[in-house]
């Protein structure tokens, strides 16, 4: 990133933290909480604080009136990715998460090709598939065994529809604004989770420990995290603002690390770096490219993620 001012850095500093400890919160969640009672408490609590957001600004209407566009994308988004992802952290590492979650660049690629809106790899975007396809090999072959191979599954079909999500939401939403899609969505998310969650809630408040990781998943990494990007966006445009998808997993793996105790090995290492420069390698512009109005309207991209 270049030429970015002192406000900017601090909203991307921001959101890489927003958007990097999901993993960890949520980690620590599914301690106490099952994957339908976590992701309702999410849900309802982000559509709690954006909502009125939403409403004062005037951006409900606009995005109601593609009510059914909004459903498919709330499914693909949210409702199918964030429960599967909470499933899969009661048998990954939060660290293992982040980092394959970091192959969504890399899908988003196929998602586009196969749907008509990207340019011919070339050489060096096959190089870049490769490389990401092996360092999530790397990942996978050296950190997971056993039952956790359904988890990874799981992980499959997130990464998958965070990438099929950030088509939608271009191709749907992109003339909205973000806060206003997400609003409607966490909220459509909540009711739907609802029926599903209610016999299951805990009889007793959780310990502390887990209520402030629900609490902080709502607050910073769901509500504050889409307002931090759409600030973001306004600095320095949607596309420099989509390289926080690299740092994100760093962030995961940091905290991860740092809070649980989750190693970092040689081979965390190597295949995290080999996913970045393939994502790097197969998203890059070339010179034939006309160039990127940054200024242009972009919706705020939930799979970050997502935008976990």
């Amino acid at each position: 990133m270049v030429d970015m001012s002192r406000r900017a850095a601090l909203l991307f500093a921001g959101l890489s933290i927003a958007w990097g400890v999901p993993y960890l919160l949520i980690k620590i969640a599914v301690e106490e909480l099952s994957p339908l009672t976590l992701v309702l408490a999410r849900t309802a609590l982000g559509a709690a604080l954006l909502l009125p957001v939403a409403v004062a600004r005037g951006w409900v209407r606009p995005v109601l009136a593609r009510w059914p566009q909004l459903l498919v994308f709330t499914a693909v988004e949210i409702t199918v990715p964030w429960l599967l992802l909470t499933r899969a952290e009661q048998h990954l590492s939060s660290s293992l998460t982040g980092l394959l979650v970091a192959a969504v660049p890399l899908v988003g690629v196929g998602v586009a090709m196969a749907t008509g809106r990207h340019e011919a790899l070339g050489r060096g975007g096959v190089l870049g598939l490769g490389l990401g396809v092996a360092g999530v090999a790397l990942l996978v072959g050296v950190d997971v065994g056993g039952s956790q191979w359904s988890a990874v599954g799981e992980m499959a079909i997130v990464v998958v529809c965070y990438a099929l999500g950030a088509a939608l939401l271009a191709r749907w939403f992109s003339d909205l604004p973000g806060p206003g899609v997400v609003a409607l969505s966490l909220t459509a998310a909540a009711l739907g989770y609802l029926p599903f969650a209610v016999p299951g809630l805990p009889h007793h408040l959780p310990s502390a420990r887990v209520t402030t990781s629900v609490l902080l998943l709502a607050l910073i990494s769901t509500a504050a995290a889409f307002l931090l990007l759409v600030a973001l966006v306004g600095e320095i445009g949607p596309v420099r603002a989509t390289t926080i998808t690299y740092v994100n997993p760093a962030v995961a793996v940091v905290a991860g690390a740092v809070v649980l105790g989750e190693p970092i090995t040689v081979w965390t290492v190597g295949g995290f770096a080999l996913v970045i420069a393939g994502s790097l390698l197969v998203n890059r512009r070339r010179p034939a490219q006309e160039p990127l109005d940054e200024s242009a309207p972009c919706p705020a991209p939930v799979a970050a993620p997502t935008a976990t």
